[in-house]
């Protein structure tokens, strides 16, 4: 069974009654880091919560492609909405397999700082459905830890890679 999440836009990023940023520096190029996050094989290095990664579309990626992720819980289908090659790119989740959010989605930036080197913000908007309302600050530290490992893992795997 699926259950819907309703599309948004940008603004939602500032406006979600739950919201994560994280914000790490990375010693790769910011051109290193987005092929990294094009990889689907490379997900599950890094972010440990994410089993598999499959693009439904094929490349080249921008505006209006499509992917599944299977995290331990959860199967989400993700549409990108943004697409700046290197630089940035944003996805909300149209479809997931618990009623988990109302809304849902994902910000990607990268950044030179210095030579070599990324600033990398992520950033997570969430609308909760009642089971995650239901969880409380429980759910918040679930999801704020999860976000956060993924960015130190992120940090490790690139020095590997």
């Amino acid at each position: 069974m699926r259950f819907s999440c309703r599309p948004v836009d940008v603004s939602f990023f500032d406006t979600a009654p739950l919201r994560f940023k994280n914000v790490v520096e990375l010693n790769a190029s910011p051109a290193r880091v987005f092929s990294i996050f094009e990889d689907g094989e490379a997900w599950p290095q890094w972010f440990r919560a994410i089993r598999k990664v499959a693009w439904t579309s094929n490349k080249p990626y921008g505006v209006g492609t499509t992917r599944t992720a299977w995290l331990a819980p959860v199967t989400l289908d993700e549409h990108f909405f943004r697409w700046e090659q290197d630089r940035r790119c944003s996805f909300y989740v149209t479809g997931q397999s618990m009623p988990m959010a109302h809304a849902l989605a994902e910000d990607y930036l990268l950044e030179d700082s210095t030579p070599g080197n990324t600033r990398f913000t992520y950033s997570v908007a969430l609308e909760p459905r009642l089971m995650v309302t239901m969880g409380g600050p429980i759910s918040r530290m679930y999801f704020d830890s999860m976000f956060k490992s993924a960015c130190k893992n992120l940090q490790s795997y690139v020095l590997k890679a």
